[in-house]
């Protein structure tokens, strides 16, 4: 990877890294049921576990779409027991308040810590009195406190896996290079030609050859990054990390940085005052011009939340019709299905994030324009 000298590009690689890190779990995807002590056993029956096969295909959907608190590699609902780790839990509530997420025991007890006491429900963690009752809103939402919640979750971990693991790759292809004249050796030589491409057809068309070096070192670690967390998403340890709006806004909102900040006067004077444009219309037209920089990373952000999230969605139901059918022919070809499926997300995961660092090159492109001056002649 090109690793840029100056402390303002390796700032923002870092960030790419770091941002994410602070956020928080996906919302809850269903109105959430809470007990009361005025109708306790009318939330416990809300909260029983589902007992049709398609009641629990979608509950573990929903689950899987979630972070989470610890890390699980698989349950016995009939044992009650879970095979996987705890993580940390970071709270921020009068002063911070770190502890195990085993407290939690997967959400069925009520942590207790420092004399206060916390709840897991839906992967949010709400404050509460030591029965651990939350109190239920209008809109049928917990209305307890939900503490500043800066815990290591599992997507925190396949970001960190994923930082490691690039630091360790493209340090070797560096080392590589310096080693052998130039010549990539290792894995490396699998990346090399990938680095190449990112430079070649998609910073040197887009942002032009004067201006692309001082973007290369971002658009490489957003590309690589992206591809990786894509990946990570496709094994069976169920990741769902760019599939977490929460992240995929903290990538876009580092596109938006770069370009808003490294932007030259010519790319805010089309903005603000249009040459060519007849002045009236271009009190019209500014508002517009600048509303249009803010959707430019909203769409950059819902493309590959949507994206991602559809794809796990709808691979997790097809596998789920295996059990619905129950038939070897039914299962077969659901099988059969989501096997196409996935090698069709494997091509999603490496167009995403060619689409990502795609779309950023031209907002960067666009902001380091020349000015035309026969375009005032007009």
């Amino acid at each position: 990877m090109v690793i840029s000298n100056k402390p303002l590009r390796f700032i923002v690689a870092t960030l790419v890294a770091c941002l994410p890190l602070i956020s928080f779990a996906n919302p809850e995807q269903d109105s959430v049921k809470v007990k009361t002590e005025v109708a306790h056993e009318a939330a416990e029956g809300a909260h029983a576990e589902p007992t049709d096969v398609k009641s629990e295909i979608k509950e573990f959907i929903n689950h899987h779409l979630l972070d989470s608190h610890s890390f699980t590699f698989n349950a016995d609902k009939e044992s009650g027991s879970h095979n996987g780790f705890s993580l940390p839990v970071i709270l921020w509530d009068n002063g911070l308040q770190v502890f195990s997420s085993s407290k939690f025991h997967y959400g069925e007890e009520t942590a207790e810590h420092n004399g206060n006491f916390y709840v897991l429900h839906h992967e949010k963690i709400y404050k509460t009195e030591a029965d651990g009752t939350l109190t239920e809103g209008e809109h049928g939402h917990p209305t307890n406190v939900t503490p500043l919640d800066l815990s290591i979750t599992k997507s925190v971990v396949g970001i960190l896996f994923v930082a490691i693991l690039m630091f360790i790759l493209f340090k070797g292809l560096a080392k590589s290079y310096t080693k052998n004249g130039g010549i990539a050796s290792g894995a490396g030589r699998i990346f090399e030609p990938i680095v190449l491409y990112v430079r070649d057809e998609i910073a040197i068309p887009n942002i032009g050859e004067k201006n692309y070096k001082k973007y290369m070192s971002y658009l490489l670690t957003i590309f690589f990054f992206i591809l990786f967390l894509n990946i990570l998403g496709l094994t069976p340890l169920g990741f769902n990390i760019t599939g977490n709006i929460a992240i995929t806004a903290s990538l876009a909102i580092l596109t938006y940085v770069i370009t808003t900040f490294s932007a030259n006067k010519n790319y805010w004077a089309h903005i603000f005052w249009m040459p060519g444009v007849p002045t009236p219309m271009k009190f019209i037209l500014a508002p517009i011009e600048l509303l249009g920089t803010i959707i430019k990373p909203f769409s950059l952000m819902i493309r590959l939340y949507a994206n991602i999230l559809a794809g796990h969605v709808v691979l997790m139901s097809i596998i789920g019709l295996m059990f619905i059918f129950k038939s070897w022919i039914g299962s077969s070809l659901s099988f059969g299905l989501a096997f196409v499926l996935m090698i069709l997300e494997i091509l999603v995961a490496f167009l995403q994030a060619y689409i990502f660092t795609m779309l950023s090159a031209l907002y960067f492109g666009a902001g380091n324009e020349e000015h035309h001056h026969e375009e005032a002649h007009h």
